[in-house]
């Protein structure tokens, strides 16, 4: 699979605080990115350095071959984003807030091609009608247009559907997998409701406290066939120490407290109970987890922002 974007050792420091701590990935073309982690864990200061609104304090950014560092102007032509909400005028039209903003891209356009960049993200029947009147679903639509103007393979959104209703969410993440299916756009999203990650990703990244904690094939990590299980034990550093060393240890997930963690196959959940018996293990609990919040949950410091991350 080819690159698109390689991030490597990239850290962020702000006086005492680490914001984003040797963080290293890579963004494979045709990826819907998922990039995932807790309040405060760095994703947004990451995703101000990939789109060059903050500099790093180290690391590297490479979009399409070419490094951020010193070509800002050659990689910012590759990449299309929206940071939060979109900055529009409300006062003037859908098609005349595109016209401005092709203008100040350095590209602009023809009717008919701004036109057709209002029909991807479906308000070419809006065109005429000004922004005000717009839903906030229809306003963060039109942002995305806007980033896709001067159709860059890379569209980075940043909490894309936050503050949206439900047909809003919706519309967001039907032109998500439209932009990756129909436009052949790469995709790095972040966002904190997980279960919409869940149905647009094909990969993901977790992060926690600035460190990456798992990237990832979505498929793979929430494969049907294969559980999280959550092991509670007496004494839980050496039931891990006991897995560490045994046929388990590639199915080992990072620790939680006294709790092991593993994803494996389902059909082999008995064998394993049998073997930590057999090794003299006191289990208190196994319970199963299947959806991507009992995987990040599990893998993230913090059980306590649980509703957080619910809807």
């Amino acid at each position: 699979m080819e690159q698109l974007v390689q991030v490597s050792g990239l850290s962020k420091r702000f006086s005492n605080f680490t914001a984003v701590d040797d963080l290293s990935f890579t963004v494979n073309k045709g990826d819907v990115y998922g990039f995932l982690g807790q309040n405060g864990a760095g994703k947004s200061t990451t995703i101000r350095m990939l789109t060059s609104l903050i500099q790093p304090t180290s690391g590297t950014i490479t979009v399409n071959g070419v490094q951020l560092a010193g070509n800002k102007k050659q990689v910012l032509k590759n990449i299309g984003a929206v940071i939060e909400k979109p900055d529009l005028y409300k006062y003037m039209s859908a098609y005349e807030n595109l016209e401005v903003f092709a203008k100040l891209s350095g590209v602009p356009h023809g009717k008919q091609v701004l036109m057709n960049q209002l029909e991807i993200v479906g308000l070419a029947n809006r065109a005429s009608d000004v922004v005000k009147t717009f839903s906030q679903g229809m306003k963060q639509r039109l942002g995305i247009a806007i980033a896709l103007v001067h159709n860059p393979p890379l569209v980075i959104l940043d909490e894309p559907t936050n503050g949206l209703d439900p047909q809003g969410i919706a519309d967001v993440r039907n032109l998500i997998l439209s932009l990756s299916k129909t436009h052949q756009k790469t995709v790095i999203v972040s966002s904190h409701l997980l279960s919409e990650i869940e149905q647009v990703a094909t990969r993901i990244l977790i992060i926690d406290k600035g460190k990456k904690l798992v990237e990832g094939n979505a498929g793979e990590l929430l494969d049907p066939n294969k559980i999280l299980l959550a092991i509670d034990t007496q004494d839980g550093a050496r039931t891990q120490a006991l897995l560490q060393s045994s046929e388990w240890t590639n199915y080992l997930q990072p620790m939680r407290e006294n709790t092991c963690v593993l994803q494996l196959p389902k059909y082999d959940v008995p064998k394993i109970t049998t073997w930590l018996v057999q090794q003299g293990v006191q289990i208190y609990a196994i319970t199963p987890k299947q959806t991507l919040e009992d995987y990040f949950l599990n893998i993230t410091s913090g059980k306590q922002h649980v509703a957080t991350y619910t809807n």
